[in-house]
């Protein structure tokens, strides 16, 4: 398949990421880019580093250096000099070592996320701070029931996550199951979003763009600017569609498809469900499963409004509307082929409605103007409290199940993430769910409200909850979870 010229892109309506500027003082961003991307090409997938005899073993730097960036030379920070990092393959009872190496001329950490592992000590700690110049040893026991799926990880290190997520800190893990589904591909889709000059230096956000989250300007898939893929009739592609933009929402559609999900942040679903479009907040992942069939089939990213910070400032400010942009293109020929046997289904999931709740938290989010640690006077929160590392700001009980209610009284959303614990999601908008809905980012909708239960079922030690609008988070919108 030829790459897609302007004119085809204008009919399709996916040319152009800019935001839309309101009011008399709102900040414009056109889609007019500095940075002249390569588009189209055959989609590259990262390095893949597997575990052999349940360990893996490896050594990760972080590092500023020229990468090619959708073709073309960029300075940027990545891992092990490759954008993304490499993908990390492991198994349930594996034992992960990462040597963390900081070439950066600021601290950092690693965070894996979605992984069900500890947060103490040389674990998933987001309270390790290595220096540069300096390295930590990481170790992770997963367990042996620990569920197969999509994850990632990136940086933690409190005040500059976004900002080195942002510049190319990222990777994705993928714990293998026992048995291999029927699918003729297995893919790693991993987006990301990045702002750069003409030159392929990294461009800084301004004030404005910190408060509401930042936007790229150029949407990554793997690097790449809208790759393509080939496939042949009857294949079945399985699609690990992670979203590491640091503020972008992709709202996902299929054109010339049908969307079926496999699963949402790392855990099955109970069978495939077809879906018009699935929404992805930042930090979230889904697995699709696509029938190839001839001709060309596009994933989009819809536009998505997140919100808007105009009744905070008096009228002026901007809306925060996430551009539609094309992601990457199948291209099928041949003839069909034999069909592949159907996706086995895994029975019921866990739901833990059925359980008794130990406790009933409320977690109020909310920002506006006032003093505090975050730009141009405004506060980022949680139960009007912005962060601590030194302050524990809720003690749960190992073993226990809890009840939380997410309350957003901001006018934008907030995707809030628990390490360690996924949540099940029961209610949204006063609705409660027919069926239940695991998630490690759950998206609390401006003025909205959303009630999750969460298991804490092993691993004590101290870990966070916070926005995963990584500037939020930096910002303020992050407390601290203890588990005793």
């Amino acid at each position: 398949m030829k790459p897609v010229s302007r004119r085809q892109a204008l009919t399709l309506g996916i040319a152009g990421t800019g935001a839309i500027a309101v009011g008399g003082g709102g900040l414009l961003l056109t889609s007019s880019l500095p940075f002249r991307p390569e588009t189209g090409g055959r989609l590259e997938e990262p390095v893949v580093l597997s575990s052999r005899g349940r360990l893996l073993e490896l050594l990760l730097e972080a590092a500023p250096g020229q990468v090619t960036v959708a073709g073309r030379e960029a300075s940027v920070a990545a891992y092990n000099k490759s954008l993304p990092g490499p993908t990390l393959r492991l198994r349930p009872g594996d034992r992960l070592r990462v040597n963390l190496v900081n070439s950066l001329d600021t601290a950092t950490n690693l965070h894996v996320h979605g992984l069900h592992v500890s947060p103490a000590s040389n674990g998933d700690n987001s309270f390790v701070s290595v220096e540069p110049g300096g390295s930590f040893d990481y170790e992770y026991d997963l367990p042996a029931n620990h569920p197969p799926g999509t994850f990632w990880y990136h940086p933690h290190h409190h005040g500059s996550v976004a900002d080195q997520v942002a510049a190319g800190l990222y990777g994705a893990i993928i714990v293998d199951a026992p048995e291999e589904l029927p699918v003729t591909h297995d893919r790693v889709i991993l987006v990301s979003d990045i702002s750069l000059t003409g030159t392929g230096a990294l461009r800084p956000p301004s004030v404005a763009e910190r408060m509401i989250g930042r936007e790229g300007e150029t949407v990554l898939v793997n690097g790449q600017v809208q790759p393509v893929l080939s496939a042949a009739s009857g294949d079945r592609e399985r699609w690990r569609v992670i979203n590491a933009c640091p503020a972008r929402y992709l709202r996902l559609q299929l054109e010339g498809g049908q969307l079926q999900i496999l699963a949402l942040d790392g855990r099955r679903l109970a069978a495939p469900a077809h879906v018009a479009e699935v929404l992805l907040a930042p930090g979230n992942r889904v697995d699709l499963l696509l029938d190839a069939v001839r001709g060309t089939t596009v994933l989009r990213a819809a536009s998505y409004d997140r919100g808007s910070m105009i009744s905070m400032m008096g009228g002026r400010g901007r809306a925060t509307v996430s551009g539609t942009v094309a992601l990457l293109y199948l291209d099928t020929s041949g003839a069909p082929v034999g069909a592949l046997p159907p996706v086995p289904s895994t029975g019921r999931i866990r739901d833990l409605r059925k359980e008794p709740v130990a406790a009933h938290r409320r977690f109020d989010l909310s920002m506006g103007m006032g003093p505090g640690m975050a730009s141009a006077g405004m506060r980022f929160t949680i139960n009007d409290k912005e962060f601590d590392a030194g302050r524990i700001d809720e003690t749960v009980s190992v073993g226990s199940v809890e009840e939380w209610t997410f309350s957003n009284g901001s006018p934008m959303d907030h995707p809030m993430h628990l390490h360690v614990w996924p949540m099940q999601v029961i209610q949204e908008g006063g609705r409660k769910l027919p069926d239940p809905k695991w998630q490690d980012v759950v998206n609390i909708p401006a003025h909205g409200e959303v009630k999750v239960l969460v298991y804490f079922d092993t691993f004590p030690g101290r870990t966070v909850l916070h926005c995963h609008i990584l500037d939020h988070e930096d910002l303020g919108m992050m407390g601290v979870i203890e588990a005793r």
